[in-house]
Parts: C-alpha cells; structure tokens; sequence
C-alpha cells in the first residue's frame, strides 16, 4: 500500500469514542515497549505520527490512526508493565477485551513479539486468548535487525512453539529501523482490510 495520508484521530477508552465511520481497523496488541508505535511509523514513513515512549506502560488508551481515509491502525496500550498500578491494569483490561471481543470493524490483530526473546507468558496468555476467540491473528517478530541473520529460524522457532502456533502458521520478520518485512506486512494487512489490489502501485 502506498500511504499518502496518515493522521492521528482520537485516543479511546470505550464505545462512545470510537469513530463512526465503519472503515476497518488493524489493532496492534503486545507487551509494553515491544516497539508498536515504532511499527506503525515504519510501515507509513513517518518519524513520529504513532507516539512512541521511553517508559514503558505510557500508552493507556486506543490510539487509533486512519490510513489514507480506508482503515485505522489502533495501538492497544501494552500489558506486562509491573510499575502500573493493578487497579490501572484492571481497567485497561476490561475496555481493551470489549474491544476486541465487540467491536465489528476489527478485522486482524497483529501481536507485536521481541525476535530476541522467549514470548512471555503475557504473549502466550493474548495469544491463547485471541485464539481461543477466533480473532483474526497475526503475530509480527520485530527487531530482527537486533540478531544475526542466522540465529533468525532458531528464535521464529521459539516463538511458534511457545505460542503454540499451528505448523502452518509462521510469525512475520520484521525491523522497525531496516523495513524488513514491511512489504509482506502490507500485503497481510490489505488482504484483510479489504483494500482493492489494484489500487497498490
């Protein structure tokens, strides 16, 4: 997809603040700091529209980001961040699960996973849990760049075994700071938001 527009529209934290516009959405959930926001600025050419944080936790509402007035990218506020308070996380959880579970304009999470590391057992809990729901899902293995190409199977590997992910499911590579991956996660994210192949360049 070729971005010519991008532009933040509204920090949510419920239904009365979503849009009303219909256009299908792309949410992007994973641990804090795993590097959403630098994900959304990569894939649109942009330095600073998705507002990225030194501290993690910071991002407590659903951003969302309307792509050339067809879909929005919605940044989940992260989980797995001990400093905030439990009663904070209790209520991020409850509007972050109506989201996913209710809202018709989702049409595929993409599930942000550190290629360095294990998943955590916050990942493995959002992966099961998105499953489990039958929530489109895809999960995107960034800062590849972070690793030496030859140790990239060996990690892939951990995280479809960890996640329990099906044979014939594979995690997307990708580098914020290279644009690995960027091509092939365009291609997933215009499959399911419906944008017409014949308007990509």
């Amino acid at each position: 997809m070729k971005v010519n527009q991008a532009e933040f529209i509204i920090s949510a934290v419920g239904p009365g603040q979503y849009p009303t516009d219909a256009l299908p959405e792309i949410a992007l959930a994973g641990r804090s700091n795993v590097g959403k926001s630098s994900l959304i600025n990569r894939l649109i050419s942009r330095k600073n529209l998705a507002r990225t944080s030194s501290q993690p936790g910071k991002t407590q509402t659903l951003n969302y980001y309307k792509i050339n007035d067809f879909f929005y990218f919605v940044d989940v506020p992260g989980y797995g961040y001990a400093k905030v308070a439990r009663s904070e996380r209790a209520v991020w959880g409850k509007f972050i699960e109506e989201y996913l579970l209710t809202r018709e304009e989702l049409k595929r999470v993409l599930l942000i996973i550190d290629l360095r590391h294990p998943p955590t057992k916050n990942d493995q809990a959002m992966y099961g849990w998105l499953t489990y729901n039958d929530i489109p899902t895809l999960v995107v293995a960034t800062k590849a760049d972070k690793l030496p190409r030859s140790q990239w199977q060996k990690h892939l590997k951990v995280i479809r075994e960890e996640l329990g992910m099906g044979k014939g499911e594979l995690p997307i590579l990708f580098s914020s700071e290279t644009g690995m991956g960027v091509e092939e996660l365009w291609s997933r994210i215009d499959e399911a938001a419906g944008y017409p192949p014949a308007e990509n360049p």
